[in-house]
């Protein structure tokens, strides 16, 4: 059964799945149970770095998007967090607020810069250490060959997908009080299973190039 991301690609009468399965992340990855949540920034920056090797623009929005599968992805096979902090449901899918924030002077353009951190006690800026684990650096890998040359529009399908976690918190949302709809980290582990969407058609959402909560 898979716990990653379905797409499915339809030409014609054919269809074809494209699937991250338990056995194929075990095969390729092996996390320890030791493994630490990281700062959100951290993970971003590592993506970023990749994205660049491999000739992948990314914007905030992505980013948000391809943070969020990894987390998921780490998450399942772990039980544990990858990064530290929270997503929450955006209008586009879901946003960790903290990397949003550190990215979010690139607009709706491709990230060009890396988050830093401040030193409480100076105030002097300071670069964030990258994750030194290498089952986490294939995870950034494998996300962003599979998902990083997707666009914007498809990466919201996929976040989009129904029953899946943004989908069940924003319906619950509409019926209860959901402050600032946090996406919990047991509702990703069990629903994580649900990103399914036909790459085939044009995106449901257009393609929008920046997030925003929902008020």
């Amino acid at each position: 059964m898979g716990v990653g991301l379905w797409c499915e690609s339809i030409h014609g009468a054919t269809r074809k799945l494209r699937v991250i399965t338990k056995g194929q992340i075990r095969e390729s990855i092996s996390f320890t149970m030791s493994e630490a949540p990281h700062d959100s920034r951290s993970i971003g920056n590592l993506m970023l770095d990749e994205a660049d090797r491999v000739g992948i623009s990314v914007t905030n929005l992505a980013l948000q998007k391809l943070l969020y599968f990894a987390h998921g992805i780490f998450l399942n096979e772990t039980k544990k967090p990858l990064v530290s902090g929270y997503f929450e449901a955006w209008q586009y899918g879901p946003v960790h607020p903290a990397a949003y924030k550190a990215y979010r002077l690139a607009g709706s353009e491709a990230i060009l810069f890396r988050a830093r951190s401040q030193d409480v006690l100076t105030g002097e800026s300071k670069p964030i250490l990258e994750p030194d684990s290498p089952a986490v650096r294939r995870l950034v890998q494998q996300v962003l060959n599979s998902y990083g040359k997707l666009s914007p529009g498809r990466l919201v399908d996929i976040s989009h997908a129904k029953n899946s976690p943004w989908d069940f918190i924003v319906d619950k949302g509409r019926t209860s009080v959901a402050l600032g709809l946090r996406i919990p980290d047991t509702v990703i582990l069990d629903r994580f299973k649900y990103h399914k969407v036909s790459i085939g058609a044009v995106p449901v959402a257009g393609e929008p190039s920046e997030d925003t909560p929902f008020t």
